[in-house]
Parts: C-alpha cells; sequence; structure tokens
C-alpha cells in the first residue's frame, strides 16, 4: 500500500498536479470549437515575451517553478548527451508553459520540452519518460491552437500508449491516469477518440497501481460524478479519505504544496456533489378532459 512512496524521483514537478488536466482542458476547448464552428479557442493575453510567471494564476508557485526550469535548463545544455537531464527538462518545461502569459510563451516553452523528448526518443526509443513528457508537452502546444490542436489530439494518444506499454507504474501511474482522463474528456466517435468505457478502466487500473496516491482517486471520483455514479463515487471516497492521513504525512513539503491545493478544494466538491440530496421530479398533474 505504500509503494508510491518508494518512487525513485523524490522531487516531484512542483505545479504538475496541480495542473494535471493541462492536456485536458484542451480537449474542452476543441469540443467547443467544433460546436461553434470555427471560434477561436483562446484570447491572446499581452505580457513580457520572456517572463511567464507574470501570469497571476498562482504567483506563490511561480517563482519556484522558474527556477527549476532554470536548473533544468542549464543541465540539459551542459549535459547534452544525458538522457534523463532531457526529459528532466521537458518536465521543468511541461510545468514552466502552464505559467506562460500568452499563447506564444507557451508554444515556445512547450516546444522545448517536446525538442527534448524527441532527442531522447531518437537514442532509446524505448524511454517510457521521454514519451511522456513528450504527450504531455504536446497538450500544453495544443491549447494554443485552433482546429490544428485536432491533429496533435491523436499524437498525443500515441505517445501516451507507447508510456504506458513501456512503463505502466511511471509518474504514480501516469499513462493509465492521463489516457482516462483523455478519453474522459474527449469527444466521442466520429468527431474524437473519447470512450466512457476505456476511460473507466484506465483510471481504475491508475487506482489500483497506486491507490494510495490521491490524485489518481480523485480521477475517478470526479469521473463517476460526471457519469451519475453516485452510488460508485460515494463508495471511492470512502477508500480515498482511508488513504489521506497516510498521504498527508508522506506527501509533505515544497514539493507537494501545489498538489495539495489543488486537491483539498477538489476533495471538499466531490464529498458535497456525492452527498446533495437527490432531486426528485414531482409527477405529473393528468390533464382534465
Amino acid at each position: 500500500m505504500l509503494a508510491i512512496f518508494n518512487w525513485p524521483f523524490s522531487k516531484r514537478p512542483l505545479a504538475s498536479i496541480q495542473r494535471r488536466d493541462a492536456p485536458f482542458r484542451t480537449i474542452w476547448s476543441i469540443c467547443h470549437i467544433i460546436g461553434c464552428l470555427g471560434l477561436l479557442l483562446h484570447s491572446n493575453l499581452s505580457a513580457k515575451a520572456d517572463n511567464p510567471q507574470t501570469n497571476p494564476g498562482k504567483p506563490q508557485f511561480a517563482v519556484r517553478v522558474g527556477r527549476t526550469y532554470q536548473t533544468a535548463k542549464h543541465r540539459f545544455e551542459t549535459e547534452p548527451g544525458n538522457d534523463e537531464a532531457a526529459w528532466q527538462f521537458a518536465r521543468a518545461c511541461f510545468d514552466w508553459a502552464d505559467f506562460a502569459a500568452s499563447d506564444s510563451q507557451r508554444a515556445m516553452i512547450a516546444s522545448e520540452g517536446i525538442a527534448a523528448c524527441k532527442k531522447v526518443i531518437n537514442r532509446e526509443s524505448d524511454s517510457a519518460a521521454a514519451h511522456y513528457y513528450l504527450f504531455m508537452n504536446l497538450g500544453q502546444l495544443a491549447q494554443t491552437k485552433t482546429i490544428g490542436a485536432l491533429k496533435i489530439l491523436g499524437q498525443m494518444e500515441s505517445e501516451i500508449k507507447i508510456a504506458l506499454k513501456l512503463d505502466p507504474t511511471f509518474d504514480f501511474a501516469g499513462p493509465d491516469r492521463n489516457l482516462g482522463l483523455l478519453y474522459l474528456e474527449a469527444p466521442g466517435w466520429p468527431i474524437g477518440n473519447g470512450n466512457k468505457s476505456k476511460a473507466r478502466t484506465h483510471l481504475q487500473a491508475a487506482v489500483k497501481l497506486f491507490p494510495d496516491y490521491p490524485e489518481n482517486q480523485l480521477n475517478l471520483i470526479e469521473a463517476e460524478l460526471k457519469w451519475g455514479d453516485r452510488n460508485g463515487a460515494l463508495r471511492d471516497l470512502k477508500n480515498l479519505d482511508d488513504i489521506l492521513p497516510g498521504a498527508r504525512m508522506k506527501l509533505t513539503g515544497d514539493d507537494w504544496a501545489s498538489s495539495w491545493d489543488d486537491w483539498n478544494p477538489r476533495i471538499e466538491a466531490a464529498h458535497r456533489k456525492a452527498n446533495e440530496p437527490v432531486k426528485m421530479t414531482p409527477p405529473r398533474k393528468s390533464q382534465e378532459n
């Protein structure tokens, strides 16, 4: 039950869980574009081109994420043959891109991460980490696109499937977790690859692999609430409540601050929604002849 706490990379990316749905905000936007016949996905924000931390979303985390990005970039540039340095830089790019204040900034940072991952894959095609963070940075890039995001969505699915095949345990069952979210949020056939059955399968697989990791439990619960499966959500909320004390003791410090900043309100929201009184539809009055 404590397998997640033996994960070899103890320094978690500060904002990766806070923004665990970054690639999937893109999918929602794609659906909006299709429904609105080409309306723009995002409005460009005016900001300094070299200062993503001007994004006011989570300023308390921006400085730390920016420093991590700069440190990882320096290591990547000074150790060009180090595959681990390359994918760690790609991970830092994913985190830093979410603080971008404009689409052009986000695209530039994500492209750095994409290039780093492809460099690793060209040398070592069986690197789960490289395929995984290629998927994540493609998600950041897709957020800067409109109709062009549909093509990127297919590339994302291919990369995360490769990562899943190579190492399903990576990033606390990250491949199953992200593939499940992709199938959950994507539009269904014939427009996209959304699939409720596949979403449930992969979200449950992530919980099975790392049941003590709150994000995995939360994603499944939120999906069940979305599907109207109140009994399933209540059951899994109990499981989440059971593992939370241990998680709060183990996942501590600055590296986990943004994760809990994200998880806590989501946990509260899930409890509220799962325990809302069932609305009864009043019977229709029979019409008098």
